[in-house]
């Protein structure tokens, strides 16, 4: 099914088009978690932080509860991932927690809630080729917002990449920037606020949107699903369809 976007820019039917030869995938199995690291190794290694050859780069985080790894697949092979944390006052994992306590210990005891995506990595070759694919892989933290009725979709971030979250989902800085030591740098923590902005994102940039049947395979807990998920189709196009 195709649905032209009458009165969008060429960048969106571009990311529309790119959909249709892009799957996503949670990452269940070690053999899949493997896949992951090589890919994670080789986004680090392009811009210089990747541990010592051999790592797998693999941690602890990636198998907390609170946790969802998502491959994405272009033309059936794995070129991108991401892992998002559900982060509430019951599951606090994530990074901006471990990162921010301050900041983000009153907002959970208040009742926010967060989805907060690190490790954000895509095969540099394949950017090369197809530069639309770091704004698909973004896309599982527009689904994941929506899925679990975040109040705050987090980024965690060095300075020279808050232009984009700015652009992409107008988030705004929640503190003032700070040295982490584990980063031997500045992050700030930005935060777009899902109530406000999610319907506003999916206008602009229709590629993020979803039905509800895309989420539930991509986040609900398997016995939720029922049969395995082995690969989730984007739905943006019904989405968008659905809207108009």
């Amino acid at each position: 099914m195709r649905v032209e976007q009458k009165g969008t820019s060429g960048f969106v039917n571009r990311m529309m088009r790119l959909l249709d030869s892009v799957e996503y995938r949670r990452i269940e199995t070690s053999e899949d978690l493997e896949a992951v690291a090589r890919i994670r190794y080789k986004a680090y290694d392009q811009i210089g932080l990747a541990p010592k050859a051999g790592s797998m780069m693999i941690d602890d985080e990636d198998f907390a509860p609170n946790a969802h790894v998502i491959g994405i697949h272009y033309e059936e092979k794995l070129v991108a991932t991401l892992r998002i944390h559900h982060v509430t006052q019951n599951q606090k994992t994530s990074l901006a927690t471990s990162c921010f306590p301050d900041v983000m210990a009153p907002l959970l005891d208040a009742g926010r809630s967060f989805i907060d995506p690190v490790r954000f990595a895509a095969d540099p070759q394949v950017v090369r080729d197809v530069p639309g694919i770091p704004y698909l892989t973004l896309r599982v933290a527009t689904m994941a917002t929506d899925f679990f009725n975040a109040d705050y979709c987090l980024s965690v971030i060095k300075p020279n990449h808050k232009a984009f979250y700015q652009r992409i989902f107008n988030s705004r800085p929640m503190v003032e920037p700070r040295y982490i030591e584990r980063f031997s740098s500045m992050v700030e923590l930005y935060g777009s606020d899902a109530h406000q902005e999610l319907q506003g994102i999916y206008r602009r940039f229709p590629f993020f949107n979803s039905e509800a049947f895309e989420r539930r395979m991509m986040f609900a807990p398997a016995s939720a699903v029922g049969a395995p998920v082995l690969t989730v189709r984007p739905t943006a196009r019904y989405a968008q369809a659905r809207i108009h």
